[in-house]
């Protein structure tokens, strides 16, 4: 039995305080939901008024193996004890290993390590650069309701007009096409265009896949016009399909499709379980590009966060957790199908590969509660957070669950029916959920 944290009035002025910190010190640039977290425990976290939730949504992809997880914790404890911090200008053990692990998952090549998913594809913009220079190329091609990353760059590659505004003008040198579609991409092509940048499975813009041919046929096009090709695995890697890369999975079975690779594969989140790690893989023949004096970062591979990245592999290796992706994830998608099948005013279609998938929410739901200012994802992860389970929201109508690597059949069942409640509170005119008791 798990204990409270403190007594509901406690608790209540805690949160108050919590909150009063942050507007007055803390810069107002995330929209954050009312709920103040303490400790976590695997899949479950616990807020300030001791109630326990389901983590469906993992820190956004990051904690792959959950809350707390006593081998990071070892990891953490054991290397700060030898070495925490070096100067890039050295060699490290942890850093090579991990290197040469990340190859061994991806292909002939080589990597770079920063400390996020925006810095990783500045690598990659960069790289880009760099091959085109000499010919005076240096345009990049992304996708429409692409995401990738925060940064002056990254927001111009982003194919979302929302991330954009207010930080005009753009970053030259990225042009957006319609996501899965070859024939936009081929017409697209200019003298300057140097790559062509894509996430496996779109996640910000709404959990969609690339389908098979569209990633072989822009191998083939990349190929006969001198371009990398180059994907963001940020959200979508990290086995969190049942793959290492989320191409390796769309592309399982597929004629051709063993022989593909990218020239770079931009990586983060789920690769030091929730301790700050990007990373950028670089292609053999593009490997030594980025030479002494063109690329750094203070940080990256630092031998602590290296330790952690390489327990995390080792965890996710050992307990199987690729196939416990594919296997709960499969469990998911058909009851969730099911679910729009009992629900069809509710919900509009189920998508996704492994643990990432998303839930298409109905353009109107009219027993859903809240401010109608606020969009329908946003105001339906107000009503799941209500019943215990936290969910993220992926543009203005789609939900998104990514969930630990290392979730049980119960914990996902436990998703499901506090699911099922609000849906059908939703579908029959809806009754204000009570939240979850303390140690539910």
């Amino acid at each position: 039995m798990h204990t409270t944290v403190a007594d509901s009035a406690t608790s209540t002025s805690h949160f108050e305080a919590l909150r009063a910190l942050y507007e007055c010190h803390v810069v107002p640039s995330y929209g954050r939901f009312p709920l103040a977290f303490v400790r976590g425990e695997g899949s479950w976290l616990y807020d300030t008024e001791g109630r326990r939730y389901l983590d469906l949504g993992g820190g956004i992809a990051v904690c792959c193996l959950g809350h707390a997880h006593p081998a990071i914790t070892g990891a953490l404890i054991e290397q700060s004890r030898r070495l925490v911090h070096v100067s890039n200008l050295y060699y490290t053990e942890p850093q090579g290993r991990l290197a040469a692990e990340l190859v061994r998952r991806i292909g002939p090549g080589k990597v770079f390590f920063a400390n996020s998913g925006a810095e990783a594809n500045e690598g990659l913009f960069k790289l880009a650069r760099k091959f085109g220079h000499a010919e005076g190329r240096f345009e990049i091609l992304t996708a429409l309701n692409s995401f990738h990353g925060r940064t002056l760059a990254g927001i111009a590659a982003t194919g979302q007009d929302k991330v954009k505004r207010g930080f005009e003008p753009m970053t030259p040198g990225f042009r957006h096409i319609p996501f899965n579609d070859l024939h936009a991409a081929r017409a697209a092509i200019s003298p300057a265009t140097v790559a062509i940048l894509i996430e496996g499975v779109q996640g910000e813009g709404g959990v969609t896949a690339a389908r098979p041919d569209y990633l072989l046929g822009l191998r083939a096009l990349c190929d006969e016009h001198r371009l990398l090709l180059l994907m963001d695995g940020v959200q979508c890697g990290h086995f969190r399909t049942g793959r290492f890369q989320s191409f390796q999975r769309i592309l399982e079975g597929v004629a051709g499709g063993e022989a593909f690779l990218p020239d770079g594969i931009s990586m983060a989140k789920s690769l030091g379980g929730g301790f700050p790690i990007g990373a950028f893989w670089v292609r053999e023949p593009y490997a030594n590009l980025l030479g002494p004096g063109t690329h750094a970062s203070t940080f990256g591979g630092t031998p602590l966060a290296c330790a952690v990245a390489l327990k995390v592999l080792e965890v996710i290796e050992h307990e199987g957790l690729a196939d416990n992706a594919r296997a709960l994830g499969e469990f998911l998608l058909n009851a969730l199908r099911q679910l729009a099948t009992k629900f069809p005013g509710v919900i509009a279609d189920v998508r996704g590969l492994g643990l990432m998938i998303g839930i298409e929410l109905r353009p109107s739901l009219p027993g859903l509660p809240g401010d109608p200012a606020r969009s329908l994802s946003l105001r339906f992860v107000d009503q799941l957070h209500a019943a215990g389970v936290l969910a993220v929201p992926a543009g203005p109508n789609v939900i998104r669950f990514l969930p630990p690597l290392n979730l049980s059949r119960d914990e996902a069942q436990f998703g499901l029916e506090r699911l099922e409640s609000v849906i059908a509170k939703i579908a029959g005119g809806f009754e204000t959920p009570k939240p979850p008791a303390p140690d539910a």
